[in-house]
């Protein structure tokens, strides 16, 4: 069973096994608006928490998605480089942006749980 956790930058994180899956929140595209280009990391790259995994423009803004997790690149969306909609159809699932193997899984339990999230968006209101 996948567990899924938050950061501040509004990224989600659904790990399986060692692999997490990265994308944006609902809350994240939704403040974007239309998602018109999204930029990708190479398969191979090692990324550190922190450290800038992908970038998305829309018609609002560009930014910069960070990875959540220290690891290893192991796939990309490569759906979103011809459909970078897709991440405004479904930000928490289709419209996932990386896959990296995880180099600490401590990192992941830091993370925010769903609860924590969604108290910290009601924050921002």
């Amino acid at each position: 069973m996948s567990e899924i956790r938050f950061t501040d930058q509004h990224e989600w994180v659904r790990l399986d096994g060692d692999v997490a899956t990265i994308g944006i929140t609902d809350y994240a595209q939704e403040q974007l608006g239309d998602v018109v280009y999204v930029e990708l990391p190479d398969v191979g790259k090692s990324v550190a928490a922190g450290d800038e995994a992908a970038v998305v423009e829309s018609v609002k803004a560009a930014s910069e998605v960070y990875s959540p997790v220290s690891g290893e690149v192991v796939a990309v969306n490569a759906d979103l480089e011809g459909a970078p909609g897709g991440v405004n159809e479904d930000a928490m699932g289709k419209g996932w942006f990386v896959k990296v193997r995880l180099a600490d899984k401590s990192e992941f339990a830091k993370l925010m749980d769903e609860d924590a999230y969604k108290s910290f968006v009601e924050g921002l209101a």
